[in-house]
């Protein structure tokens, strides 16, 4: 059996050469990603609606010892993701990767106040801008900017993949599309080198998805745990592995697939819903 140098190892994970722009990026799992791919030796871009948030995750990361940039955006502004690219590849460099991760909740499921008879124009329409729409306008600047050896990764979730009682219609509705947006990007892009992936998360503690803010209750975290095999919420340390993997040397002949990171809750055949 021959042994690979820990050099070579290590090389599968080096983001050294790649400039990753990260949508979303300002809390979360796009925070968790862009901290993790600069410790990779990326340089990160970090994007977000918030100017003084974007500011301070790209400061932190630059006070850890690694490269950052900040800019604010709304990715369901129409046309804004072509304008922020253009700055970024002419104030940064041509990006390399994309992670399209800018996602909102969209209201309360229909365990709560969120029944389809009730559920508003408003609601539907803010999430389904910021999740299909904003994810679309991401993935479409990006195959504008990307060069062979590209990689574009995808937020989705396990909301996509099957019903999820615990959130909202236009969530689960936004989150479905957005697999086929990818499984169908991967074949176009792949001639063209560009990596097309999606990583499907479950319940994760220090996301504003599932729970409206920041911290969470006890009450609240256990209700998500009993619908997860390991029985607990994923921290965002546990995130981070299969964000670094979807873009790094390690998954480079990966493209079109959707990488469920839930603790097994995908694998339970019934819930106690």
């Amino acid at each position: 059996m021959n042994v690979t140098p820990s050099s070579e190892l290590a090389a599968l994970l080096d983001l050294s050469t790649d400039i990753i722009v990260v949508t979303g990026a300002s809390s979360g799992i796009g925070q968790a990603a862009a901290e993790i791919y600069a410790a990779a030796g990326a340089t990160v871009v970090v994007l977000g609606r918030s100017e003084a948030r974007v500011a301070d995750v790209a400061a932190g990361i630059v006070a850890a010892g690694g490269k950052a940039h900040g800019y604010a955006v709304d990715v369901a502004q129409r046309g804004a993701l072509d304008a922020v690219f253009e700055r970024i590849t002419s104030e940064v460099g041509r990006p390399t990767v994309v992670v399209a991760n800018a996602g909102i909740a969209g209201g309360a499921s229909y365990l709560g106040e969120g029944r389809i008879a009730d559920y508003t124009d408003a609601e539907w329409d803010e999430v389904l801008a910021t999740n299909l729409t904003g994810t679309f306008e991401t993935v479409r600047a990006a195959s504008r900017v990307l060069e062979v050896g590209g990689r574009i990764l995808v937020t989705a979730s396990t909301a996509g993949l099957r019903t999820d009682p615990m959130v909202s219609y236009a969530y689960v509705t936004t989150k479905a599309g957005i697999l086929n947006l990818v499984r169908q990007l991967a074949l176009e892009l792949a001639p063209r080198g560009i990596r097309v992936n999606a990583i499907a998360p479950g319940p994760f503690k220090g996301t504003r998805i599932g729970d409206g803010k920041t911290e969470i209750t006890p009450e609240f975290e256990a209700v998500w745990a009993g619908t997860i095999p390991l029985g607990r919420m994923g921290t965002m340390a546990e995130v981070q592995g299969p964000m670094l993997f979807l873009v790094a040397p390690a998954s480079s002949f990966v493209t079109g697939a959707i990488l469920a990171v839930d603790g097994g809750a995908l694998a339970l055949s019934h819930t106690g819903f």
